[in-house]
């Protein structure tokens, strides 16, 4: 017999999976040094999708604003895309750009994967697809979560001390009719406070709040923006706004417990901060004390024997109309 020959089969080249990666980077603000580091993170996660064979960049998801906020659009619209099979890769940061908390993180991880779906944490090195990793992703979480705890506690001790010693620069806030000076404080701004000192006399007149909006529309008035016609709400503030006789009150809403920012009125639970003769009054105090009586009045809320808050049989109807009703029964 011969030689044998032997005929040699090359090596298939390494199979490349393709991957569609959408890249998520989240700031907590819009201040100038925030944007520097969104900046960063783009640049730098975009760069290394680039060098990874077989990643294909679908799309960029930006969000500008807090982790603890549940309106996070751009990662909502990312997760949308993931469940559409637009995107089967998250590359992002970190651990701590993704969810609100832990159980959060948790639930958006679980969910992905059932789909087909992991999330790469560049910082971290970490990939959500692996089961071994995902207790690590999770404590990571943890502790993100607990030192955001801290801070958000340390500012809010802040704004606190900073409300009770009188440095906190809302007791020097802007509002209609003023105007602030070079020093911060706040100075009366003659055109606009004639119309608040109108509409505290309009309302003790007898006018309601429709017919004192639009009585300012035909005095051609502007609202503080520049706006033709005025809104309930921006009459309800000016005639209740303890800043038209000098004083300052910090502390009427409260935000949630952490991780929650939403805000809610404060009716007790919560300290507030008395302020007096911070400012220049617009309006003199009997005249404000004399409109919230009458406000109460108005309100068509009683308060019976029991200590128990209802409506009352009659509602008010501005004196204007009263004698206009009065003259057409008459004839």
């Amino acid at each position: 017999m011969g030689d044998k020959i032997v005929q040699k089969i090359p090596a298939k080249p390494e199979f490349i999976r393709l991957s569609k990666v959408g890249i998520y980077c989240r700031i907590s603000s819009t201040r100038q040094e925030q944007l520097y580091s969104m900046a960063a993170q783009v640049s730098q996660l975009t760069r290394n999708v680039l060098h990874v064979p077989g990643w294909i960049l679908q799309d960029i998801y930006l969000d500008f604003q807090s982790g603890a906020d549940a309106d996070r659009r751009e990662l909502n619209r990312l997760l949308e895309d993931c469940r559409s099979g637009l995107v089967d890769t998250i590359f992002t940061k970190s651990v701590s750009r993704m969810g609100r908390n832990t159980l959060d993180l948790l639930n958006i991880i679980r969910e992905l994967r059932s789909i087909g779906v992991r999330i790469i944490f560049e910082q971290e090195e970490l990939d959500s697809s692996k089961y071994e990793e995902e207790f690590l992703i999770t404590l990571l979480e943890s502790f993100a979560q607990e030192e955001s705890y801290n801070r958000s506690e340390n500012i809010r001790w802040g704004l606190e001390k900073r409300k009770q010693d009188g440095t906190s620069g809302l007791y020097k806030r802007k509002c209609y009719g003023y105007t602030k000076s070079q020093d911060g404080t706040l100075t009366e701004c003659p055109e606009e406070a004639e119309v608040v000192r109108l509409i505290f006399q309009l309302y003790l007149d007898g006018n309601s709040i429709i017919s004192i909006i639009k009585i300012l529309h035909e005095k051609n008035i502007p609202t503080a923006t520049g706006k033709e016609k005025w809104c309930t709400q921006a009459i309800v503030k000016i005639l209740t706004n303890e800043k038209y006789i000098g004083n300052v009150i910090l502390g009427k809403t409260v935000s949630e417990e952490f991780p929650n920012k939403k805000r809610r009125k404060n009716v007790g639970q919560a300290s507030m901060y008395l302020s007096e003769q911070v400012h220049p009054a617009i309006i003199a105090k009997e005249t404000f004390d004399a409109v919230q009586t009458e406000m109460q009045r108005r309100s068509n809320v009683v308060i019976d024997d029991h200590g128990v808050r209802k409506r009352a049989g009659t509602r008010f109807v501005s004196r204007k109309f009263s004698s206009t009703q009065d003259e057409n029964n008459d004839k």
